[in-house]
């Protein structure tokens, strides 16, 4: 986690090791390695792809915000860095846009240390961290040469790592089950190769300050070397990192008094740090030559990246995880000398360490535009469901089963989602040409809609009425208080019964294919249609009707995805909605049909006897969709969307499919074989020209009791 310098004075946090395990197949020395560099994952000196998926985006965010509200206990909001704020203030966490399947391990981590801190570090004390540290450590930092600011930098990043301990400790032991997002985080970044070469080579073993920082923060790698530093055991034993893991560290305070305990060991341990002389010469000449006699007898060599990896992996070294059992090179006698390569890609690796604890981490920010778009996909609910796994993924027999694709499914219809521009079915260009009077479309099916809607809802009105037939003089059921006087005449029927006659209540889903061959006087119709159906169940009152498109997306999906958009749901939408944004409705890409029955099933109401549901699907081919998961055409997509439609059919769902088409048609076409295989022997063949008489056909079934 991090804080704003001028808040707080530079004092940050940043994530630490939580484990003692390493990744043996990272070659961080290797500058052609295909491993992730922790660079792309920080977002350090790393250009942002464009064309971000905001979509995957919006759901990353959701995601780690219920996994950050779950682990705290506390309703932290997560933001993503939008205004170069990329540290935590205190009272939300900020996240990095560059966030994909494989840095969403990593991402999560990130966001569950921040949140952490904000649930249990005292800011108060990092606020006032400069006038907290003891006086005595300043005398001692002046005596040994070290400058006030050294000294609360050096306190600051060893209270960090201290911290640090302390919260990711508590996550392991109340949360077990994220400790694997933890995992990836210090995998990606303190559990590398680099650190492991650097701890086992002559580097960071003369009595300075970086010395001691990079050995201190890197004190849970199984290569640590307790006597690579004077004192550097003392220092470990003073931080106890087994009693932090049991629990027993108590709050920020405790960690702030080990830390000064440690400054303290470390200021008393150091070489002096001489001015220079008048002649511009120093000490470092013989402060070296100590450096050299600490690093041990025994005489330095210079390996390769492969020699020296091989070292590592070798038993000489020993893998030992506690400092009682030391390796074999821990005094220094067998360290190997780096080549120049190797200490400046060292070098590089400790200084983002630092960084990385001093919170001076770039996360990828999004731009104004962007960060609206996503609070716009958010608004809109939208989300990706996984669809197809049981659809073959290439071959025709069906042997190579794929692992299915992802379908955006776009739950609400929203002016601020045409705004951005983002699907290409619903944009603020549609909405512009469709309104403007001038354009090439004459033909309003809004307005055309509603007209006809209008004429078929008054005969629905019928639906919202109950009659009432009574039976009277019956000799049981309620007593009929007319009929009381009779009672004294002998007549002892003076019992009534009542029968009431109301219209089950229905829901209607209709689904349009959106698809470019739908093009023209197609869409214009269906969409009439369907607006009138709209209209009409509006005006009937007890009829629930939800109106979707479907079609694909590819903005930010290079490779591309079905898509399912809820444009008009009466449950929760107003009919203004359809005058207001059906304009920006039009067709866009292909037809991934059954795909998109099967994103929404769990949304589809099932009939039953107090209840009528039906599907209504326009469409004017056959499925046809691919990308590098799935090959989704001919039989295979058939199969698949009867499938779907079957288990509709099992809900109690009645499924009413209109194949629209220009030409006329017979049994013997292949695509009448393949829509009735689909869809079923009542599938119809419709021309544009009569679509209003679906619209009719179900208004029929609305009046039948």
């Amino acid at each position: 986690m991090s804080f704003n310098s001028r808040d707080f004075k530079g004092f940050t946090f940043r994530s630490g090791p939580a484990k003692t395990t390493v990744k043996q197949n990272s070659t961080f020395w290797d500058t052609n390695s295909n491993d992730v560099d922790v660079d792309e994952f920080l977002g350090l000196d790393t250009d942002v792809k464009k064309g971000k998926d905001l979509v995957a985006l919006a759901g990353y965010k959701r995601a780690i915000s219920n996994f950050v509200n779950i682990v705290t206990e506390q309703s932290i909001p997560v933001v993503f860095n939008s205004n170069d704020q990329s540290y935590t203030d205190g009272k939300k966490v900020v996240i990095g846009s560059n966030i994909d399947d494989k840095k969403f391990d990593v991402s999560v981590g990130l966001a569950l240390h921040e949140g952490s801190h904000i649930k249990l570090s005292d800011f108060t004390l990092l606020k006032n961290l400069e006038t907290s540290i003891p006086q005595e450590i300043y005398e001692l930092g002046t005596k040994m040469g070290v400058d006030k600011y050294t000294v609360i930098s050096t306190v600051k990043s060893i209270l960090n790592y201290v911290e640090d301990r302390r919260i990711d400790s508590f996550i392991f032991r109340t949360s077990p089950g994220y400790k694997n997002y933890y995992h990836s985080m210090y995998e990606k970044y303190f559990y590398s190769k680099n650190v492991d070469k650097g701890l086992l080579s002559s580097e960071y073993r003369t009595e300075e300050i970086d010395s001691y920082i990079f050995r201190i923060i890197n004190l849970h790698n199984k290569n640590r070397q307790l006597t690579a530093l004077k004192g550097l055991k003392e220092i470990y034993e003073t931080i106890d990192l087994g009693r932090i893991q049991r629990g027993l560290m108590r709050d920020t305070n405790e960690a702030f008094h080990i830390t000064c305990d440690v400054m303290s060991l470390i200021l008393l341990n150091i070489d002096k740090i001489e001015t220079t002389d008048t002649d511009g010469d120093s000490d470092s000449d013989s402060q070296d030559g100590d450096s050299q006699e600490g690093n041990g007898s025994g005489e330095s060599k210079t390996l390769t990246d492969e020699e020296l990896q091989d070292m590592i992996d070798s038993d000489s070294i020993g893998s030992s995880t506690t400092p009682e059992e030391n390796l074999s090179n821990d005094d220094g006698s067998q360290s190997v000398e780096l080549s120049d390569r190797q200490k400046k890609m060292l070098d590089k690796h400790f200084e983002k360490q630092e960084k990385f604890l001093d919170g001076d981490v770039q996360k990828t920010k999004l731009n104004k535009k962007e960060s609206q778009d996503i609070k716009s996909i958010e608004d809109s609910g939208a989300t990706y469901e996984n669809v197809g796994s049981d659809v073959p993924k290439y071959s025709w027999d069906g042997s190579s089963v794929g692992k299915g694709t992802k379908c955006l499914v776009v739950r609400k219809l929203t002016q601020s989602i045409i705004d951005s521009d983002q699907f290409g079915c619903a944009t603020s260009w549609n909405q512009r040409r469709y309104n403007d009077s001038d354009s090439y479309r004459s033909y309003n099916f809004v307005e055309e809609g509603l007209r006809l809607g209008s004429m078929l809802g008054r005969k629905l009105q019928v639906r919202g009425e109950e009659s009432q037939l009574k039976f009277s003089r019956q000799d049981s059921g309620k007593i009929d208080k007319r009929l009381i006087a009779e009672l004294g005449f002998g007549n002892s029927n003076v019992f009534s019964h009542t029968l009431t006659e109301r219209f089950n209540k229905a829901y209607l889903h209709i689904s349009v294919d959106a698809s470019g061959s739908m093009c023209g006087s197609k869409w214009n119709k269906a969409m009439t249609s369907a607006v009138a159906m709209i209209k009409a169940c509006d005006m009937a009152g007890n009829i629930d009707v939800v109106m979707t498109i479907r079609t694909t997306h590819s903005r930010g999906n290079s490779q591309g995805v079905p898509m399912m958009m809820v444009c008009f749901d009466s449950r929760v939408d107003k009919l203004i909605k359809v005058k207001s944004l059906f304009s920006a409705l039009d067709v866009s890409g292909t037809t991934p049909e059954g795909l998109c029955f099967e994103a929404i099933e769990k949304d589809l109401i099932p009939g039953n006897s107090n209840q009528d549901s039906y599907f209504i699907n326009y469409s004017d081919g056959q499925p046809y969709f691919g990308n590098k998961d799935i090959s989704y055409s001919g039989d295979r997509a058939e199969v698949h969307t009867k499938k779907m439609c079957d288990g509709m059919r099992a809900k109690g769902i009645s499924v009413l499919s209109y194949f629209i088409t220009d030409y006329d048609v017979n049994d013997g076409d292949y695509d009448v074989r393949a829509f009735k295989k689909m869809y079923g022997k009542d599938a119809e063949f419709i021309k544009p020209t009569n679509m209003m008489a679906v619209a009719k056909t179900m208004n029929k079934k609305f009046l039948t009791k």
